[in-house]
């Protein structure tokens, strides 16, 4: 039976641990993106990255809201990676987000900016 999960390189394990932890901190019915992650996490253009972190936090044993991130336009561009995709939109709702056409409605009233919200240790 062949493997399918995504495996995290050990090069990328701390850098995706620290994408995890700031995602667990962002409240229920708000919102982030993969830029203003990477932006506080000093890695200014790493968007892509936290992209890929996105995509392998379903194989963490503590849940990672990977719902709550989108792209800089509020944009639900990783729901393909959720099963089934309708997934990430539920779940956003269940918080109370609106979505229309795969985007979050107003979604400068629900952005958390991790660089506002929080101080790095």
């Amino acid at each position: 039976m062949a493997d399918n999960s995504i495996k995290i390189s050990e090069k990328n394990k701390d850098y995706f641990d620290s994408v995890f932890q700031v995602v667990r901190l962002i409240p229920s019915g708000r919102a982030t993106s993969y830029g203003a992650i990477s932006n506080y996490l000093g890695t200014k253009g790493g968007a892509r990255m936290v992209g890929w972190a996105m995509n392998a936090s379903h194989t963490q044993q503590e849940p990672v809201p990977a719902h709550r991130v989108v792209n800089r336009n509020g944009m639900l561009t990783g729901k393909a990676h959720f099963s089934p995709p309708e997934k990430m939109q539920q779940d956003l709702e269940k918080e109370g987000i609106e979505v229309k056409d795969d985007k979050i409605v107003n979604f400068k009233t629900v952005f958390w900016d991790p660089s506002e919200e929080l101080t790095l240790d």
